[in-house]
Parts: structure tokens; C-alpha cells; sequence
């Protein structure tokens, strides 16, 4: 397993070359066209995947290098693995379905969450390369599968652009405490989120959505907050 985690990994940081020049869900591909959705953060945003990528595959050849038999590291690998499996079909099938790329993105985040809640215990390398790279890309796709949720919802008629974006980032907020309540010391969970939810900030920030901006601020601060509290408790 812990091979098989790590060419998972190295997979899916490959995976963009399966679909080039992706930058989203297009416009066209609801019912109601999503131009400048005010739930999905600002392109500058999504940089994050390539620390995401990096993290993961150093996490991963470090757990096969030195923590290959370690109990600690092998609970979290099975669902590790069939998160980043999956995501290694995710680009090109959002190119061609956002429906079918919405259900896959939230089969990602439950298994992604799932190992978040097994990943190792205590500090140091354990805490640096096994559990903050899970935690990162867990919190990252906590905000991604909510925004997909709040495209679809808008996308076709169930809402307005801007309500579907208050209900995404109150799911999104909801479920980040609720993840973070079990498991405090992931760190990286929060910062993944806050990240997004400040994007979502810029994106609304010139004649875009108030209602959505402050919510998203609102959010980024509360979990700053958390953040902050469970790094002094840590």
C-alpha cells in the first residue's frame, strides 16, 4: 500500500496532462449558463493544487522511505488512495460532465476526509509529511466539492447564482468545523479553506456578490480563529 500511495500521488499530480488547458467548469456546460459564478474563488486561487500536488508526493515517498511498516501511517492509506485514484479521473471527466464531476469530487472528499481522521498522531516529521498533506487536500476539496455543489444548484434552476453561493459556503463552513472538531490537530485543514473562502473574497470583491463577500469573509475569519485557538491548545 504504501507504493501504491505514492504512484497515486505522482498519477495525480500527472493527471492534468489529461485534460490541457482546463480552467474550470465552462460556462456552457449547465442549463444556465455560470458566467462569473460568485460561489467559485478567483483563478489565482487554484495555485494551491501545485503545493498540494508537491506535498502529497513528498508525504507519500517519505511514508514508503521511512514509514513503510509503521501502523500510524497505514491507517489512512486505503482511503488515501482511493481519493487520489478516483482524482486521477477527475479532469477529464469535468470536461465532459459537471454532473458526473461533481459526484466523483465528493467521493474524493469522503475518502480524503476519512483518511484526515486516521492520519498520525504527535509532531515532527509524522505531523510535516504525514498528516498536513492529507489535511491540506482534504480542506481544499471541502471548498472545491461545495463550490460544484453551489454551480450545480444555480446551474440548473434550483436558484439564483447568489443564494446557491450562501448555502455552498455554509455547507462548506459547516462541514470544515465539524471535521476539525474530530481532529484538531490536522493542521492545514483550515488553511486550505481559508484560502478558498478569501478567493471567493476576490472574486466578489468589484461588482460581485456583497452577500456572498461578507459571508466568505466572515468564514475566513471565524476559521482563523479556530485555527489559531487549536494551534495554542496543540
Amino acid at each position: 500500500m504504501p507504493i501504491l500511495v505514492l504512484l497515486a500521488a505522482i498519477g495525480f499530480a500527472l493527471s492534468p496532462l489529461l485534460a490541457p488547458g482546463f480552467g474550470g467548469f465552462d460556462a456552457n456546460q449547465f442549463p444556465i449558463p455560470q458566467i462569473d459564478p460568485p460561489v467559485q474563488p478567483a483563478g489565482y486561487a487554484f495555485a494551491i493544487w501545485g503545493l498540494i500536488y508537491g506535498w502529497l508526493i513528498v508525504g507519500a515517498a517519505y511514508g514508503l522511505w521511512r514509514r513503510r511498516d509503521d501502523v500510524d501511517w497505514a491507517a489512512m492509506r486505503v482511503p488515501l488512495f482511493i481519493s487520489l485514484a478516483v482524482g486521477i479521473t477527475w479532469l477529464p471527466v469535468a470536461q465532459a460532465s459537471a454532473v458526473w464531476a461533481t459526484i466523483l469530487i465528493w467521493i474524493m472528499w469522503g475518502f480524503a476526509v476519512w483518511a484526515v481522521l486516521r492520519t498520525p498522531a504527535g509532531g515532527g516529521t509524522d505531523a510535516w509529511l504525514g498528516r498536513v498533506p492529507v489535511a491540506l487536500y482534504a480542506g481544499w476539496l471541502t471548498a472545491a466539492s461545495c463550490v460544484s455543489l453551489g454551480l450545480m444548484a444555480a446551474g440548473y434552476g434550483g436558484m439564483n447564482q447568489v443564494i446557491a453561493a450562501i448555502l455552498a459556503l455554509l455547507i462548506a463552513l459547516g462541514l470544515a468545523v465539524l471535521i476539525v472538531r474530530q481532529r484538531p490537530d490536522a493542521m492545514g485543514f483550515l488553511g486550505a479553506v481559508i484560502w478558498a473562502l478569501v478567493g471567493v473574497c476576490v472574486q466578489n470583491w468589484q461588482g460581485g456578490a456583497m452577500p456572498v463577500l461578507i459571508l466568505a469573509g466572515i468564514g475566513a475569519a471565524g476559521l482563523a480563529v479556530l485555527a489559531a485557538m487549536n494551534a495554542r491548545s496543540a
